[in-house]
């Protein structure tokens, strides 16, 4: 009965048609670009003080990103069936899993920005525990270390030996035993409550942020239409970026991951279908490593001044750098309160 449980989707031939052409470019082109975005963003923020939350939570991002980002030359290289079929196997035991692993603790990690925007901004005069750098220094790493420990499964438990299967006909699956396959499953599972979860919580946060901003430009009656429109638009770039990258992906995910853990009574061809769906939505998902630059030019002030100095070329005085530690959000929000607060950091 175990060996039957995938039998039906592992006797379908993959077509690499399209995958084999068409992801290995876009890729190539998504990983050329990331690598000198995400290098760029960590050497600016290594050089910032973690003195908020809000900072330590955006360099776990940067890691994240660029150990993503370091998984994809493998991808490329399977996809285009270079190498033997261990290096497909590598990919499947070890590279992907890596991938996807870094994947989520980005979309868990941009949520606990959002939470971090929201006490910051609704709530600036409620100091909470979350709001400590210390705190937030343990969040971080208990959110690693319990990804990674759930993620590690999928690496010891896929330790079937697949043969010399043609080139880019060896199946991720066909590697894993029944307990294997259950564990995949399970875990993709878990991924959608955390992904699904995550997008609410960053919907509630920024829906909040945004009426506290209107709000204050109506109090303070200095904001113009187009200026709170300007406010909205920014305290909802990480909610757009973060649905249009992930939300294909995961409506895609399950159904593709049926194909490969359960019998499946579905015609080859549909197998094949869902494939090439779940590749190019996992596409749209990788390009957030390329996107999340834009939410640390967005929401972060000494992000852009330090790479508006790089850029120019002009050092940033002594002490710049901590008179710009607040987030542009909250710029913003204090410049419409009273004239006096203006002055107040």
């Amino acid at each position: 009965m175990n060996s039957s449980l995938s039998n039906s989707s592992l006797k379908c031939t993959r077509d690499t048609t399209v995958t084999a052409v068409v992801f290995p470019c876009l890729y190539s082109l998504l990983f050329l670009l990331a690598l000198v975005l995400n290098c760029l963003a960590a050497w600016i923020f290594f050089q910032i003080r973690s003195t908020t939350t809000f900072m330590v939570y955006l360099k776990n991002v940067v890691v994240a990103d660029l150990l993503m980002t370091l998984t994809i030359p493998i991808k490329v290289l399977t996809d285009l069936d270079v190498g033997s079929w261990r290096l497909r196997a590598f990919y499947c035991r070890y590279s992907a899993v890596l991938f996807y692993i870094t994947m989520y603790i980005s979309i868990i990690l941009l949520g606990l920005i959002s939470l971090d925007r929201f006490l910051k901004i609704v709530r600036p005069f409620d100091k909470c525990a979350l709001q400590r750098v210390g705190v937030g220094r343990v969040v971080c790493a208990t959110v690693w270390a319990v990804m990674l420990s759930l993620a590690l499964p999928n690496i010891i438990l896929s330790d079937l030996y697949p043969g010399e299967a043609p080139k880019g006909r060896l199946k991720c699956s066909s590697m894993k035993g029944h307990t294997g396959l259950m564990w995949h499953e399970g875990f993709n599972y878990f991924c959608q409550v955390v992904f699904w979860g995550t997008l609410a919580v960053m919907a509630v946060c920024y829906t909040f942020i945004s009426r506290k901003v209107y709000k204050s430009y109506r109090a303070s009656r200095s904001g113009s239409g187009k200026a709170s429109r300007s406010t909205k638009a920014k305290v909802f770039v990480v909610v757009a970026v973060f649905f249009v990258c992930f939300a294909p992906f995961h409506f895609a995910r399950v159904p593709y991951t049926l194909t490969q853990t359960r019998s499946s009574s579905s015609h080859c061809w549909s197998q094949n279908i869902l494939y090439v769906t779940k590749e190019a939505t996992l596409w749209m998902s990788s390009t957030n490593i390329c996107l999340d630059p834009l939410i640390y030019v967005f929401l972060c002030r000494v992000f852009r001044s330090k790479l508006t100095a790089a850029f120019s070329r002009k050092p940033l005085a002594p002490g710049a750098m901590e008179s710009v530690t607040e987030t542009s959000t909250r710029l913003e929000l204090s410049q419409t309160h009273k004239p006096h607060n203006l002055t107040q950091k």
